[in-house]
C-alpha cells in the first residue's frame, strides 16, 4: 500500500494543530481572565435584529448610536457582532473577516469601537461550522483565540452549532484557555443554550452561560423549529428561576439577550427588561439602535432600573409569592436594600393591596433577610416615580403583561 501524500496546504494546518495541542498541555490549568463580569455585562449585539444581515457600516454606526444616545454612558460597553462575519480561512488556516461586509477588517473596526469608549465583542463556535455555515472553531481554537487577540477583541459569544461528538465541557475549556493563551483579557460568554447544564461545570470557564435556547420577542410562548425552540419572555424566566444559585459576580446565568425594541408592547417591554435585572442576567440589548423609539431608549437607559442589575451583591431574584397571574420577585442589594417586583402574567388588570409584613425580604440561599415589622424600609418605584415606605400597604394596579419594580432603601 502507498503511503498517502499529505496535501501542501494541509501542512500548516497540520504543524499549527500539534502547537495548539502542545499549547493546550502547558495550560491545562488555565484560568478565565477575572474582573471581566463582576456585574453582569452590558452591550449590544447583532443577532435579533439583522441576523446574518451585518456589515461594518452597521457596527460603525452602531457605535456611534451608543454614544450619541446615551448608551454607552448609561453601561452598555460592549458592541458584540454575532454570525455571519465570516470569510474563509487563508492558507494558513487563519480566519479572515468576509472582504464584501467588512473590506477593512475586524482590526480596523475594533480600532474604530474603541475610539468611542466601547469594547468589541465577535462570535464564534465550537463545532467546525457556525449556526449560520460559517468556518467554527473546531480544531482553529488557539489560533483562532490569537488572532481575536490581536485583532484587539474584547468579548467572544461561542456557539454550539456541529457539534455533534463534541463534549461541551471540554470544548468550552479549550477554548477558555486558548483565550488565556493569547494574552488579551477577553469575556467569555458560553452559548450551548443549557443542554449539557453549564451551571454545573461553567463557572470557571465562562463568565457566562445561556440557560435556555434562542430567545424571541414574544411573552410567553414556544415557538418550535423542528430539533430545537425559541422562546418568549415568561418562559426564560421561568426556567431560570430554579437556577439562582449558581449565579453571583463573574458567573451569570445568560437570559439571552434583549428583546425591548423589537416587537413587544411598551408594558411588556418593561416588564422584559425588569425582570432581566431583577434576574442579574448580562444585558445585551438586540434592537437597531439607529432607529428604536424615545420610549425604547428611555427603557434600555433607566440607570435605577440597571443599578438593580448591576448590584455588586450579584445576587439573582427570588420568586417569594405567585398567586394566579400575580408574582412578587425580590432580590437582596449591597446597601442592605431591597429590589421588589411585581409582575402580571396575565391578560387582565390586577388591583393588589400588599401586606409587607405578611411577606418577610428573606432568601435562605444569600442568607439576607428584613423583618418589616421590626423595620421600616422607604421605598421609590422605579418606572413611574412614586415613593413611600413600607408601614402602609402598597397599593398595586397592574395592566396585563406589566410589572412594577421597586428598590427599598434600609432606614
Amino acid at each position: 500500500m502507498s503511503k498517502p501524500v499529505s496535501k501542501p496546504v494541509n501542512k500548516p494546518a497540520r504543524k499549527l494543530a500539534a502547537a495548539a495541542l502542545l499549547m493546550g498541555a502547558a495550560t491545562a490549568h488555565a484560568q478565565k481572565y477575572e474582573g471581566l463580569a463582576d456585574t453582569p455585562q452590558m452591550g449590544w449585539n447583532s443577532w435579533n435584529k439583522f441576523a446574518c444581515d451585518i456589515s461594518e457600516q452597521l457596527i460603525r454606526d452602531t457605535a456611534d448610536a451608543m454614544v450619541k444616545n446615551g448608551m454607552r454612558d448609561a453601561g452598555y460597553t460592549y458592541l458584540n457582532i454575532d454570525d455571519c462575519w465570516h470569510g474563509q480561512r487563508d492558507a494558513n488556516g487563519n480566519i479572515q473577516a468576509d472582504p464584501e461586509r467588512f473590506p477593512s477588517g475586524i482590526k480596523a473596526l475594533a480600532d474604530y469601537v474603541h475610539a468611542r469608549g466601547l469594547k468589541l465583542g465577535i462570535y464564534s463556535d465550537a463545532g467546525a461550522k457556525t449556526c449560520g455555515g460559517r468556518p467554527g472553531s473546531r480544531g482553529y481554537e488557539y489560533q483562532d483565540a490569537r488572532t481575536y487577540a490581536a485583532w484587539g477583541v474584547d468579548y467572544l459569544k461561542y456557539d454550539w452549532c456541529e457539534t455533534k461528538g463534541l463534549n461541551s465541557e471540554g470544548a468550552y475549556t479549550t477554548m477558555r484557555d486558548a483565550l488565556r493563551a493569547a494574552g488579551r483579557p477577553i469575556l467569555f460568554s458560553i452559548c450551548e443554550w443549557g443542554d449539557t447544564k453549564p451551571w454545573d461545570w461553567a463557572r470557571d470557564v465562562g463568565h457566562s452561560w445561556r440557560t435556555t435556547g434562542d430567545i424571541t420577542a414574544c411573552w410567553d410562548c414556544e415557538l418550535s423549529h423542528g430539533s430545537w425552540s425559541s422562546f418568549g419572555v415568561l418562559k426564560i424566566m421561568d426556567k431560570t428561576a430554579a437556577l439562582r444559585k449558581y449565579a453571583g459576580p463573574g458567573h451569570w446565568n445568560d437570559m439571552d439577550m434583549l428583546e425591548v425594541g423589537n416587537g413587544l408592547t411598551p408594558d411588556e417591554e418593561r416588564a422584559h427588561f425588569s425582570i432581566w435585572a431583577m434576574m442579574a442576567s448580562p444585558l445585551i440589548s438586540g434592537n437597531d439602535l439607529r432607529s428604536m423609539s424615545p420610549t425604547t431608549l428611555k427603557i434600555l437607559t433607566n440607570r435605577d432600573v440597571i443599578a438593580i442589575n448591576q448590584d455588586k451583591l450579584g445576587v439573582q431574584a427570588l420568586r417569594r409569592m405567585a398567586q394566579g397571574d400575580l408574582e412578587m420577585w425580590i432580590k437582596p442589594l449591597a446597601d442592605g436594600g431591597w429590589g421588589v417586583l411585581f409582575l402580571n402574567r396575565g391578560e387582565r388588570t390586577i388591583d393588589y393591596r400588599h401586606d409587607w409584613q405578611k411577606y418577610p425580604l428573606a432568601d435562605d440561599i444569600s442568607k439576607h433577610e428584613a423583618d418589616l415589622k421590626k423595620k421600616t424600609f422607604r421605598w421609590s418605584e422605579l418606572w413611574q416615580g412614586r415613593g413611600g415606605d413600607t408601614s402602609k400597604a402598597l397599593d398595586v394596579k397592574l395592566a396585563p403583561h406589566s410589572a412594577m419594580m421597586l428598590r427599598l432603601k434600609a432606614p
